[in-house]
């Protein structure tokens, strides 16, 4: 039987209109802020570099004070804004090759490098998923504020997101130690792509998994011989335990911005005179194990649904894993933001092809939803909710529709439908057969 690409839209003409659309936003909103101004996050990263390439004292990196006064003796950004924290040690190397030009010109090459690596990133997944270079497009651009953000903030998740792409696409070409390296390049500095090296890792491929941590390994090396091993020191023993509980510097605790099971639990349980004068109910205790609870209950579901994937028989599954680990991740994160949702492009695109290729077309376009609303949710209209007792979930919407996104995952991968009939013995670069059946 012909086989041809898999297709999101009923109609060409639908889908390249809101391609159009969505370019149109991309470039208004993301590129042209971008190479016009600088806005925040990126000086914390830059004045990292500069302090770095100019022999600074970069053992005072995670000092708040002293890092500000560095930002206004370069005159990057707003000092008062600025951190270094909760960052690990190797991202102040990541804009040392930029350190000498201009802060906006260098916020300039970055988000040419972004753009670029947006660009590869439709180009491999359309390789991947077998679709059309437009509906490759399309889901990737339907992330909205990710990608807009990651461009005007000039940070480097869209770099980390193409990375992971690639290496999945070497897998499938019969790479491992390659994808290994791509996995494991960005690891030290955002950890999204441990989860991906620790799964292949339980499935015993170990030339992935050599790759991974040898280019962590390297990575970690460069680090401690250019920084010294005192800020790597300070980082584990203050900064990454602060940051697994989203307690960082010069955030409120209990802001809704980060959008985690944590900071919720602390606007319903904990009263703070200043912050926080309505929670729910006052029970500090409560707090702690309601988190431990919501965690504990999702990333047991996680490892059973991984479990009867492993155990299905059905072809591989490491698509639909990967794709739910990757939901897991950001989802029993201690703090998100916008910009970490272009990491879901591999994902969700997995688990969407998984979906219509076992014939479960309502999980594929119901997953294909949450993204796209999750991507350009009006945040402005739940923001009054925030701090105003049991009205205060109405305030995390991207946690919960993050939540109802893995609890589809899981509804569907155990109630899916019967697989398509050439059922593809490995997870690789495949059209779906062509068929009267709409899913």
């Amino acid at each position: 039987m012909r086989r041809v690409p898999m297709h999101f839209f009923f109609k060409r003409p639908v889908a390249l209109l809101l391609l159009a659309a969505l370019a149109f936003v991309l470039v208004a909103r993301g590129m042209v802020p971008a190479m016009t101004k600088i806005d925040t996050d990126f000086p914390n990263y830059f004045t990292a570099a500069k302090i770095v390439a100019d022999g600074g004292n970069v053992g005072r990196l995670y000092d708040d004070a002293w890092f500000q006064g560095q930002m206004r003796r370069y005159d990057v950004g707003k000092p008062s804004q600025g951190k270094f924290a909760p960052f690990p040690p190797p991202t102040a190397l990541l804009l040392v090759p930029l350190a000498q030009l201009q802060p906006l010109s260098a916020l300039r090459v970055v988000a040419g490098v972004s753009t670029l690596c947006l660009v590869g990133s439709i180009i491999l997944l359309a390789r991947i998923l077998s679709w059309s270079l437009v509906d490759s497009a399309v889901f990737v651009l339907l992330s909205g504020y990710a990608v807009l953000n990651a461009l005007r903030f000039g940070q480097p998740y869209i770099v980390v997101s193409s990375s992971c792409i690639l290496g999945y696409y070497a897998h499938l070409k019969g790479r491992p130690v390659l994808a290994g390296m791509c996995f494991g390049l960005f690891a030290p500095i955002k950890y999204f792509p441990v989860v991906i090296l620790i799964y292949f890792a339980f499935r015993k491929e170990w030339k992935l998994v050599l790759g991974g941590a040898t280019a962590i390994l390297a990575v970690a090396t460069v680090s401690i011989g250019v920084l010294g091993w005192k800020i790597h020191e300070d980082f584990l023993s203050s900064v990454l335990g602060n940051h697994l509980i989203a307690n960082l510097s010069m955030q409120d605790p209990f802001t809704a911005s980060f959008q985690s099971f944590d900071t919720l639990s602390r606007r319903l349980f904990i009263f703070d005179a200043m912050s926080n004068p309505h929670p729910l109910i006052v029970l500090p205790r409560l707090q702690g194990v309601s988190v431990l609870i919501a965690k504990a209950s999702i990333f047991l579901v996680a490892i059973a649904t991984l479990i009867k994937l492993a155990r299905s028989g059905v072809g591989t599954a490491i698509a639909p894993s990967v794709g739910l680990l990757g939901i897991l991740t950001l989802l029993l994160a201690p703090a998100t933001a916008s910009y970490h949702f272009v990491l879901l492009w591999l994902p969700v695109g997995l688990l969407i092809n998984y979906f219509l290729r076992r014939r479960a077309p309502i999980g594929a376009y119901f997953i294909l939803g949450i993204y796209a609303l999750i991507g350009f949710f009006p945040y402005r209209f739940t923001v009054p909710f925030e701090g105003r007792g049991g009205l205060t979930v109405l305030a995390y919407p991207r946690l919960f529709l993050l939540l109802a996104m893995f609890i589809a995952c899981v509804y569907f991968i155990w109630n899916r439908a019967e697989p398509a009939r050439e059922g593809p013995t490995r997870d690789h670069l495949l059209p779906i057969e062509a068929s009267n059946d709409p899913g």
